[in-house]
């Protein structure tokens, strides 16, 4: 009986670290799925084709950090995010 216990407590405790770990690469995907063709069309509120600064501004929630990121993808500068600045991934830094 003690043998059986150890065991279930020990593959209760063994299911519980597997969930866990689990949820941490679901955490990165939610990140990775930021710039997404599906969020581009959703910002494009015109659907121009392209995202402009007030439609990437809307509803962000830290408007200078929003503005940063903006900027940073605008390769071109012109304003306007296209659809493959929008989904290029961060450039790292030197």
């Amino acid at each position: 009986m003690k043998h059986t216990f150890a065991l279930l407590a020990a593959f209760a405790i063994t299911a519980t670290f597997a969930s866990a770990e689990d949820a941490k690469p679901a955490e990165k995907t939610k990140k990775a799925k930021k710039y997404t063709e599906e969020t581009f069309k959703t910002k494009d509120a015109n659907n121009d084709g392209s995202i402009s600064k007030e439609e990437f501004l809307k509803d962000a929630k830290d408007a200078a950090k929003a503005e940063k990121v903006f900027k940073r993808k605008d390769a071109n500068n012109d304003g306007k995010l296209s659809k493959e600045e929008f989904l290029a991934p961060k450039k790292k830094k030197a």
